[in-house]
């Protein structure tokens, strides 16, 4: 069952999305990360569709054109989470997440769990385990977020990325997807910006009331994932107090939905019909 293209007006923001299964099916929604958008979930949408759930992705804060807010505080995590809260839906509905969408998720779960019915995030720890593994001396997380801190230098980050800096970084990182098309959409008036604003607009609220996760929780980590140590993953199990199923894929790079789709899906679907 093929996407649909459609926009979602929130608080004076159009979302660029992409929607697929009945209109009466359980929501999932799908929310990506940095510097990819909705169609980074095509084979998830018709997965989860086909299975009759109906599926949500959307081109998140600083990725959809119409929703590019020029403010860097404007893409702190309480924005982004009212966000996914608001093209969710008045009714609960189930969160999957990759890279920052996973980070969102975590928050969605925490600070909304009569909301959502269960969460899967995928690659990124939750937040307070990622933050025990980048204070450790013992982890290589520090080494592995380097490149935080270049993003948040405002310009500059802009200038090298565009200069081909972006192209290097997906390949290195074993992106299995179009790099030439990322690097064309992150080109776009404000696109790269907006994406790097959400790095800008770390703040301590990141690691505020996210303790005790009671949803049911998947959580898909790799141990190819140049930029997740396995401590951080390790450690999540002590944030979750609801149902918890952890699973490690061998060799698979930070890319999961698009370099191992079909494993990805059965741990989806099976996630979904256990609860």
């Amino acid at each position: 069952m093929p996407a649909r293209p459609t926009t979602i007006d929130v608080a004076g923001f159009t979302f660029d999305a992409l929607v697929a299964g009945p209109d009466d099916g359980e929501v999932v929604l799908l929310l990506h990360g940095f510097p990819q958008s909705a169609a980074m979930w095509h084979s998830q949408l018709e997965a989860l569709a086909g299975a009759g759930y109906r599926a949500v992705a959307f081109d998140q804060r600083g990725y959809s054109p119409a929703a590019r807010p020029a403010a860097v505080d404007q893409y702190r995590i309480g924005h982004l989470v009212a966000d996914a809260l608001a093209v969710g839906g008045p009714e609960p509905f189930h969160v999957v997440g990759h890279d920052w969408g996973a980070v969102v998720g975590w928050h969605l779960a925490a600070r909304y769990p009569e909301r959502i019915r269960t969460l899967a995030a995928l690659s990124v720890p939750h937040p307070l385990a990622f933050a025990t593994a980048l204070a450790s001396p013992a982890s290589d997380q520090r080494s592995q977020s380097s490149y935080i801190g270049f993003f948040r230098m405002g310009d500059v980050a802009e200038e090298v990325l565009l200069g081909g800096g972006l192209e290097v970084m997906l390949a290195a990182s074993g992106y299995p997807g179009d790099i030439d098309e990322r690097v064309a959409a992150m080109s776009e008036p404000g696109a790269l910006t907006g994406a790097l604003n959400w790095y800008r607009a770390i703040d301590f609220d990141l690691v505020r009331g996210v303790h005790g996760i009671t949803v049911p929780t998947l959580y898909v980590w790799s141990t190819g994932d140049v930029a997740l140590a396995r401590e951080g993953a390790e450690a999540t199990a002590r944030h979750v107090d609801g149902p918890y199923r952890f699973e490690v894929l061998q060799g698979v790079s930070h890319w999961i939905p698009e370099e191992v789709p079909e494993e990805l899906n059965r741990l989806l679907l099976e996630h979904l019909s256990a609860q």
